[in-house]
């Protein structure tokens, strides 16, 4: 039967409607199969060789000879890094010129990977350009947000193919982001505790929708998923600000991230995804009530009319039994 579940966090409400629930299969039908690229396309500005195509490099490694990652400039970016931060009013309406930071970040020069099916290597070098940029970015006084994220497949918004993230750094906190802050501020300030702390604790002891768990790293599809196979990795260590990753960890993330991916991409035939690591505000990297994440959530079902309204999510698919798909599929390709 169908049942309201609240995400403990952010005390949001989905549906989860099991009346409605697919098998995998049924997913990669109505999504078609991907044929792979090529690993090399002469007309993409990311291949090696067309390094003319790009703005400048901000990042690169390694800084000599053949590259296997490198970061850019946005060269379509909605926000322009020269302008001011400065607000103001047009009559009763709030706004500011566009400044902010949009770089793309150039995962790998072979066109057909993605990070599911990269080196274990080649993803902790990519974690390791998001941890330098994220610290570099936080730098300009005028930046408050910081949000790095992955659109992978034209239903996740890339026009891209070739493997890449983004970076956009904003100086302003929505409340899309904010209202969760104030919910853990409210939880910290009635608990003393950290709500996604305790969310890892209920998750890891109820064990149902866990993917994997590590020994820094907690993998699972939450409770309150909004969409089927939406899944999240957790640092057990409490930590607010993705930055603050150290070298080790990097490396564990590094295989946790890409067998989780590679599940996806064998369970669901390399479905479209986004992925995005949710980090603290700059400024708030010591923060006792906030913990960083990455929420990765499968473009396989689309909002409605009831979702848009309500902002209740109808999820067709239990994170049980997401989760436990995800744990019976393979990790190879």
């Amino acid at each position: 039967m169908p049942e309201f579940r609240q995400n403990m966090a952010t005390k949001e409400w989905v549906i989860i409607s099991p009346e409605r629930a697919k098998r995998p299969s049924d997913f990669i039908k109505e999504m078609g199969k991907r044929e792979p690229p090529a690993p090399f396309v002469a007309e993409c500005p990311f291949c090696p060789g067309n390094e003319g195509q790009t703005p400048d490099d901000i990042y690169r490694f390694p800084s000599e000879g053949p590259w296997k990652i490198r970061v850019v400039p946005n060269k379509f970016a909605a926000l322009q890094s020269n302008l001011t931060a400065t607000r103001s009013y047009i009559g009763s309406f709030l706004a500011t010129k566009g400044f902010g930071i949009a770089e793309v970040l150039i995962e790998t020069p072979e066109h057909n990977k993605s990070i599911a099916l990269m080196e274990m290597a080649d993803v902790a070098l990519t974690l390791t350009a998001y941890r330098q940029r994220h610290i570099e970015i936080a730098g300009n006084k005028d930046i408050n947000l910081i949000t790095i994220f992955r659109n992978h497949g034209s239903r996740a918004g890339t026009s891209l193919e070739h493997p890449h993230s983004q970076i956009i750094a904003t100086p302003i906190v929505p409340p899309h982001v904010r209202y969760p802050i104030e919910q853990a501020v409210v939880h910290y300030d009635q608990f003393g505790s950290c709500v996604y702390c305790e969310m890892i604790e209920e998750e890891r002891r109820q064990k149902e929708r866990i993917i994997f768990d590590s020994d820094n790293f907690l993998a699972f599809c939450p409770f309150a998923a909004r969409t089927p196979f939406e899944a999240r990795i957790y640092p057990k260590r409490h930590s607010a600000t993705f930055s603050r990753i150290n070298d080790e960890e990097i490396e564990e993330l590094a295989w946790v991230l890409r067998n989780v991916m590679l599940k996806l991409y064998n369970c669901l035939g390399n479905p479209d995804y986004n992925y995005v690591i949710r980090s603290a505000p700059v400024g708030d990297d010591h923060a006792r009530y906030l913990h960083w994440y990455i929420v990765i959530i499968p473009k396989i079902a689309t909002p409605a009319g009831f979702e848009i309204g309500s902002g209740i999510y109808i999820n067709s698919m239990p994170p049980e039994d997401s989760a436990r798909y995800l744990r019976e599929t393979r990790t190879d390709h």
